[in-house]
Parts: structure tokens; C-alpha cells; sequence
């Protein structure tokens, strides 16, 4: 077991939390940051780019100008790929960019990371985040106690974090199931309440579990 401080919402320390070490203290492989981090980026892609083909392209059943004559190349149709207004050949067309990664590569990945954070001191740990009001100069005064300047904020049901970190553009907030690969790697500092710490790591050891009876 891990032991990380924990502290109230002046910065001050109240107690400290033991956390297991298969999660926050796991080995950290960057090289499955990499599939993982790819996977979700890739899964995120929308794959809605399309062009119009000869048979979608509106109009061009006139045959454009007569066949001999003109002193121009014969055309049948005015929607060619080579004309102007004309189809496109081999353009995009609409596709599915997901593609799976092994739950197993994806949770190795996600306790690297949170390992990654614990081992670099940008982990810090809360009693509690209740705010008495959704405002965000409210949330904005307690990260700047902790000197935060870019972070993911995790806690369990808490509605008037959401709405008043909502408009901060350098700070994210998460639930515990929510918590990716991805997102802990994009903030340089990881702030999770003592219930969402004890949640993530249920969270992860259940599903480790779980793979391992398979």
C-alpha cells in the first residue's frame, strides 16, 4: 500500500490515505500510453468526410457540346471528374476509425499513469471539493492555494464542481468511472477527492480481478 497525504481545501493536512500500490504505484510503460492514447483518439474520429461520386452529382445528363466539330475533346457529360462541378474520383467517403485495444493493455495503461503522476509529486489528494455555491471564482481561489495552473479534477456526484469548473479552460473535471488515459496525461497535475481516490481504485482492482478469473 501506497501512503499520500491528504488535505483540506486551505491546503492544510488533515490525514493520510493508503491506496494500493497495484494502481498508484504500478510500472510505468510509456509505450502503452501510446496504443491507448491512440485508440481513444481514434475511436473520438467522427469519419463523416464525404465527396459527391459521378452517380450522386446533380445535373450532367445533357450531353455538354455536339461530338464532332468543336475542336474539342468529345465529353458525354458535363459532371465528370474533370470538369468543372464534376465528381471526385477516389475522394472520402464516409468510415469507422474505431478499432479495440485489450482491457488489459487499457488498465496496465491507465495505473501507469496515475503511478506516473504519484511518482512525479502532481498528485494531490482532498478531503473533500464541497463548494457552498456553483461559482467558479469560488474553485478558481482554492487552485490557486495549491499553486495549480493546469489540471483534472476527479470527484463522485458533485454538481457544483461541474458547473463551476465548466468555464475554466485549463481544468477538467471527471467522475471516478470517467477517468482515461488520455485526459490524466493531458493535465500536468491530478487533484482527487479521498472518495474518488478509494473509487478509482475499486474501480481498477475490480476490473483486474475480473480479468484475472477469465
Amino acid at each position: 500500500m501506497a501512503t499520500f497525504d491528504v488535505y483540506n481545501q486551505n491546503r492544510e493536512k488533515v490525514s493520510q490515505v493508503e491506496l494500493d500500490d497495484r494502481v498508484f504505484g504500478a510500472e510505468v510503460k510509456e509505450h502503452l500510453f501510446w496504443e491507448v492514447v491512440r485508440n481513444q483518439l481514434a475511436n473520438r474520429r467522427a469519419g463523416t468526410a464525404k465527396v459527391k461520386t459521378r452517380s450522386e452529382v446533380r445535373g450532367g445528363g445533357a450531353k455538354p457540346f455536339r461530338q464532332k466539330g468543336t475542336g474539342r475533346a468529345r465529353q458525354g457529360s458535363s459532371r465528370a471528374h474533370h470538369m468543372v462541378g464534376g465528381a471526385v474520383v477516389h475522394g472520402p467517403q464516409p468510415r469507422d476509425y474505431s478499432y479495440t485495444v485489450p482491457k488489459k493493455v487499457r488498465q496496465q495503461a491507465l495505473c501507469g499513469a496515475l503511478s506516473l503522476r504519484a511518482q512525479n509529486q502532481a498528485l494531490t489528494i482532498l478531503e473533500d471539493l464541497e463548494l457552498a455555491q456553483a461559482k467558479t471564482k469560488g474553485l478558481t481561489e482554492l487552485l490557486d492555494r495549491f499553486g495549480l495552473n493546469k489540471a483534472l479534477i476527479v470527484d463522485e456526484e458533485n454538481n457544483n464542481l461541474l458547473l463551476s469548473c465548466r468555464n475554466l479552460q485549463n481544468f477538467q473535471t471527471l467522475p471516478p468511472i470517467g477517468v482515461n488515459v488520455f485526459d490524466v496525461l493531458r493535465f500536468d497535475h491530478l487533484v482527487l477527492t479521498r472518495r474518488a481516490a478509494e473509487a478509482l481504485v475499486a474501480r481498477l482492482t475490480r476490473a483486474r480481478k475480473a480479468q484475472d478469473s477469465e
